[in-house]
């Protein structure tokens, strides 16, 4: 039987028609035996899904004699440093982070909490789940709660990425989405509260509802975004945060209410980090680059670029020693976070950095300016290659630059993009950069969408 479920990196599919309770149990137990794990943590997002299939994922941990380690509703990041802290053999979250209602998936690391592909396991996870052929139950599995212990390391852990002592009163509103994110983010909040820091918070969407009554958590949706940009000008708020379901990922907006676009998250976080430790090395994916670049040029360290995707981003965090990596997506990726992604992390170092050196409107201003982008704009084709052979014929003739990293990315000059085919979504998403110059940025996106939607 073929599992449709399984992605690049990661499995994710729609209930009852790629995924069940009874394919994640034979993915738990092809998990378990191609990592030969005798402990896994697991944790679980709150879609009402999400526990009925975590449950049976446990069970077949438990079937292959591992110790399952439970952290219950917790954010996919919180699984990621539970592995790591907890010495265990693998890791697994239940979750969809954005995807419709009627999905749900299962993201999954190694020891270490280093990344899975089809080349480190995940093909033989999925040959396993596929045959299987497993056998009866082993001995010597059990489960154990582990949530209150985790979270504590948690908390402990992501504090120390920022300076307490520096941040300034600021208010802060915070948009949970009803996701995961509430619960996690009010530990940290009480701890930072504790050590005398003056932050207040508007907390928004904030309590886990997997009804999602609010619409399905995906800050990078501009249809999205107006709650939180309105309430961050009705409380006069000095800036607002927003987070997908599984607290993966954060989006910002200034003190206006205008929402930041990753790639300018990106290069502050990158100028952080580089003040930390001179001359590291930065990685980014190849959608929007040249605010990057620029970024890490002026301040004297090295740029790699990676293909887009949080496994690939782990990898080249681990390959190259860097000390931070960022997508425009907002996923942000840290070496003191054991090479993982956070999304918490990202709103403490802007909190810090705002507190030191002004509004996040204007450290964000001039880079805007410098070098404007388009935003991901998605495409759901039914002649998706012939849309892409239709954009190659046309701009590679003339361009001074081609990578094929991830998708075709052209540099004309004063203009470039980049359409890669999505890795979790039947989509081709396309991102367009200009050097200051936003009216080229228009006309060329316009001719871009001509030629994908002719």
């Amino acid at each position: 039987m073929s599992l449709s479920c399984f992605k690049t990196y990661d499995v994710r599919g729609r209930l009852g028609v790629d995924l069940d309770q009874n394919i994640a149990a034979r993915v738990g137990r092809g998990f378990a035996r191609a990592l030969g794990a005798r402990r896994v943590v697991l944790g679980r997002d709150c879609r009402a899904s999400s526990q009925a299939l975590a449950q049976a994922v446990a069970q077949a941990l438990v079937a292959e004699g591992a110790e399952v380690l439970d952290l219950g509703l917790s954010g996919t990041e919180e699984m990621y440093l539970a592995t790591a802290h907890f010495a265990a053999d693998g890791g697994i979250c239940v979750t969809a982070s954005h995807n419709p209602m009627d999905y749900n998936g299962m993201k999954m690391v190694r020891a270490g909490s280093a990344p899975l592909d089809a080349e480190t396991g995940l093909a033989t996870i999925r040959a396993l789940a596929e045959a299987d052929d497993f056998g009866p139950a082993r001995a010597g599995g059990r489960l154990r709660d582990i949530a209150g212990e985790a979270r504590a390391a948690y908390v402990a852990q992501v504090l120390g990425f920022v300076d307490a002592g520096a941040l300034r009163p600021l208010r802060i509103v915070v948009n949970a989405g009803n996701g995961a994110a509430g619960p996690t983010f009010d530990a940290i909040a009480a701890e930072l509260d504790a050590r005398g820091a003056p932050l207040r918070f508007v907390r928004m969407h904030h309590d886990p509802d997997g009804r999602f009554p609010h619409g399905i958590p995906n800050p990078l949706l501009p249809e999205n975004q107006p709650p939180t940009a309105d309430r961050v000008r009705a409380e006069g708020a000095d800036l607002g945060v927003a987070w997908d379901g599984d607290f993966d990922r954060c989006f910002f907006f200034d003190h206006k209410g205008l929402f930041v676009p990753g790639e300018y998250v990106v290069g502050l976080l990158a100028e952080v980090f580089l003040a930390r430790n001179p001359g590291a090395t930065i990685i980014h994916d190849p959608r929007v680059i040249w605010n990057t670049l620029d970024v890490v040029a002026r301040a004297g360290g090295r740029a790699v670029q990676s293909r887009t995707g949080h496994a690939f981003v782990k990898q080249a965090m681990r390959d190259e020693g860097a000390v931070y990596g960022g997508e425009m997506s907002a996923h942000h990726y840290f070496r003191d976070f054991v090479h993982c992604d956070s999304g918490m992390i990202p709103w403490l170092l802007i909190a810090e950095l705002v507190s030191r050196r002004g509004s996040l409107h204007d450290l964000v201003a001039e880079r805007r300016a410098a070098f404007p982008s388009s935003g991901e704009i998605n495409f759901t084709l039914a002649d998706g290659p012939a849309a892409v052979a239709r954009v190659r014929d046309t701009f590679l003739p003339r361009a001074q630059g081609v990578d094929e990293t991830d998708g075709l990315s052209c540099d004309m000059g004063d203009w470039r993009f980049n359409l890669r085919a999505s890795n979790t979504e039947p989509v081709l998403r396309l991102n367009v950069e200009t050097r200051g110059n936003p009216a080229l940025l228009q006309d060329r996106v316009a001719r871009l969408q001509a030629l994908l939607r002719p």
